[in-house]
């Protein structure tokens, strides 16, 4: 067989198992009809995935004449994917199967120690979760982990990840793919993000997305045309480093982000403790707004900067959508004043909306991630074009989608 009939055959292979993850129980005719090939060459590829544990036959639908038509579905435990959201405070591990149902979610502590504690840690419950819900080990096909920080594809560390020690001085994905023998995707978490709501949260349907997530920092998830953005150093959407909100010249606007000096957590505490002498959680200022002014001046400063942040994004890219998390984002008081200063400063139509998905929008982006290159790599090797889109996310086994 050609290179050129092989990659063929991979192809018919990729859009037939498409065909039946989005529309199974599915018969053998339709799927046929669907992709306009052969009666012979869809039997053909049936029996391949048949034989190799992807698709399996299920109840037979009887017709008023003839005979019965076969019918084929997804089998979901033919391979798993481990999402894992690794932040400074907590480190989220849940599973996915390849009906795209997302199940067994755990949580403890970050380590403090980070490092290769913190592989260790990840790698400790990626097992356990497998193990708790009887999984075998063996079908854990792919690991993806979402970051607070910048992923170097070229030493496996993680830059400008400041709230977990010493990620950037070890090679995080190589050592967390020894650990649990199998590959490995790291991801910034913001990234992730975006990707879960247009997989399963209020972005699905938008191809024009801006995510940004507000908290301990700032940072966005940005989607052009169905794609994510990453730039030629995996720093796209690094708004912390917009230049404003605090002096960009400034040494620690080097270091920690001149807008993250005005919008994240620290910045909310150190502007309300100015203005009053006291020092207040983000939590707490919030609870005072209708009573206390200062708080009003620190959300209200708080608010504009992001609305600037908001006309940058939406000046470069255009969004359809823009998309708020964290858990300072997704504040409805910080919400509605962003908007009304956003009025401000664009005409633009551009959607805004608050997440859906909570703290699970980069663990859930996480299993997006994972299973389409499941889907493609290990039904086609990976061959050009041979892209899988998911049905929809299966969220129901997760439980709220609150943060814990």
């Amino acid at each position: 067989m050609t290179e050129a009939a092989n990659n063929i055959r991979k192809l018919n292979k990729c859009n037939v198992f498409e065909t039946i993850a989005h529309e199974g129980p599915i018969s053998r005719a339709a799927i046929a009809k669907r992709l306009g090939l052969s009666k012979q060459t869809l039997s053909e590829v049936a029996k391949q995935l048949e034989d190799e544990g992807w698709v399996r036959q299920v109840g037979l639908n009887k017709g008023s004449v003839g005979r019965a038509a076969m019918n084929y579905e997804v089998v979901p435990d033919a391979a798993y994917v481990a999402a894992v959201d690794l932040g400074g405070t907590n480190v989220r591990v849940a599973i996915a199967d390849l009906s795209c149902t997302i199940f067994g979610e755990a949580s403890e502590k970050t380590n403090p120690k980070g490092g290769r504690d913190v592989v260790e840690q990840v790698a400790t419950i990626c097992k356990s979760v497998m193990e708790k819900h009887n999984l075998p080990t063996s079908k854990l096909r792919l690991v993806v982990v979402g970051v607070p920080g910048v992923p170097d594809a070229s030493t496996g560390a993680v830059r400008m990840a400041p709230n977990i020690a010493h990620l950037d001085k070890i090679d995080f994905s190589g050592d967390l793919r020894a650990e649990l023998g199998v590959d490995v995707i790291v991801e910034n978490d913001v990234n992730l993000a975006v990707l879960g709501e247009h997989w399963g949260g209020i972005g699905h349907g938008f191809d024009d997305i801006a995510y940004i997530a507000v908290g301990t920092g700032i940072g966005a998830g940005i989607m052009v045309g169905g794609e994510l953005v990453r730039g030629k150093n995996g720093s796209a959407g690094e708004l912390g480093y917009l230049p404003f909100g605090a002096d960009p010249f400034e040494e620690e606007s080097l270091r920690q982000g001149a807008l993250e000096r005005a919008t994240a957590t620290d910045a909310i505490r150190l502007h309300y403790h100015e203005l009053t002498g006291k020092k207040l959680d983000v939590r707490d200022i919030f609870d005072r707004l209708e009573t206390d002014k200062n708080a009003r001046i620190v959300l209200d400063r708080v608010a504009r900067e992001i609305a600037r942040a908001c006309a940058a994004i939406i000046a470069i890219t255009d969004p359809e959508q823009i998309i708020f998390g964290g858990s300072i984002g997704r504040r409805i008081e910080l919400f509605e004043r962003v908007q009304t200063q956003l009025a401000l400063l664009t005409s633009s139509t551009t959607e805004l909306g608050i997440s859906g998905l909570g703290g699970r929008a980069a663990l859930i982006g996480a299993a997006s991630l994972g299973l389409s290159q499941v889907h493609a790599t290990l039904l086609t090797g990976g061959i050009p074009g041979a892209e899988i889109s998911l049905p929809p996310a299966k969220l129901s086994k997760l439980g709220a989608l609150v943060d814990g």
